[in-house]
């Protein structure tokens, strides 16, 4: 199950049963199931406030994913700061929609066990996020 909670921010339209589909077919590549996601847009405020709270992190980002997941099921709460995809979106010179997808898709390879903490996982983690975009028409 997919759910969208927008907090501290303007909704926006989603369409929540195209991510849906497009986390299951991820997620069928990765040998795993789709649990329960949550995508909670918000502002670099809150989010910078989850960070300092949680991960002892005094900085801005553009994601937070908490992970629930039991193999093979993928669950977990995925934070996204709408200010830092608009930011990020003018930096890379992408749509505003290439670059939230990119992080939709991030967080939800986190849930699937992928890390970006090294370069090499991030040079997979990126590799991965180009593969999934593809799949929904994002080069």
């Amino acid at each position: 199950m997919l759910e969208i909670v927008f907090e501290d921010v303007a909704e926006f339209v989603i369409d929540e049963s195209a991510i849906l589909s497009w986390y299951t077919s991820v997620a069928n590549q990765e040998h795993k199931e789709v649990g329960d996601v949550t995508l909670i847009f918000c502002s670099d405020d809150f989010l910078l406030d989850l960070n300092r709270q949680h991960l002892d992190h005094d900085y801005f980002t553009d994601i937070i994913t908490f992970d629930y997941s039991d193999f093979p099921v993928v669950s977990g709460d995925l934070f996204i700061s709408v200010d830092r995809v608009k930011e990020n979106a003018e930096d890379f010179i992408v749509s505003f929609e290439h670059e939230l997808h990119r992080v939709i898709i991030h967080g939800f390879l986190h849930l699937c066990g992928y890390f970006d903490k090294t370069e090499e996982d991030e040079l997979l983690m990126r590799s991965k996020e180009n593969q999934a975009l593809s799949l929904i028409g994002f080069s």
